[in-house]
């Protein structure tokens, strides 16, 4: 195995798991030992998955060239948030935050991320200020969920409020008093009696 060196091989792995939830048994506490089991069987859960669907995805055919199916692999949820906790995603945060808007069901432009912080600061785009669109609050939960795997650089989302829209231009005389002015905007002509 060449990179980052070779971990335990699956028996190896399976038997170090073994007598961990030994040890944890053994310490009488009943509540924990079952708590330690149902961890291990959700991280297989969560791991097999994952191995599953990067299957998936390079199961496309030998036409397919490798860097389309390592595109696919690294914008997976699943796959991609792996790669993030394991330290082996080869995109710096910025890369991984675009792909987790471009994944949004409402189309959004980060307008901001403060590493300190950890806040993304996120504008709406489209809703065409008719008050129809998603609620920002669903925005920003939606954006928290997707980036959760992602970018998990991103410990807040904030989307800002909504710039005000077209001015409205009001046809007619105006306000009552006001002269009305001609269609090229300048006052009318005043004829003498």
């Amino acid at each position: 195995m060449s990179g980052r060196g070779a971990g335990p091989n699956a028996e190896t792995a399976g038997r170090m798991v073994e007598e961990v939830l030994d040890r944890i048994a053994s310490a009488g506490d009943r509540a924990a030992c079952e708590s330690a089991e149902e961890l291990v069987r959700v991280l297989m859960e969560f791991y097999g998955a994952a191995f599953a669907r990067a299957m998936d995805l390079l199961r496309h055919g030998p036409d397919r060239p490798a860097r389309e199916a390592v595109a696919a692999l690294l914008r997976d949820e699943l796959v991609g948030g792996l790669l993030v906790l394991h330290g082996l995603h080869p995109e710096d945060v910025p890369a991984r935050i675009a792909h987790a808007l471009d994944a949004l069901p409402q189309s959004v432009e980060s307008t901001g991320f403060d590493p300190a912080t950890g806040e993304l600061r996120l504008r709406l785009l489209g809703s065409g200020g008719c008050g129809c669109g998603d609620s920002r609050e669903a925005v920003e939960q939606a954006a928290r969920d997707t980036l959760a795997c992602l970018a998990p650089e991103v410990t807040a989302v904030a989307v800002e409020a909504d710039t005000p829209g077209p001015v409205l231009l009001q046809i007619g005389s105006g306000p009552p008093g006001a002269s009305p002015s001609a269609p090229d905007g300048r006052p009318p002509a005043t004829t003498a009696p």
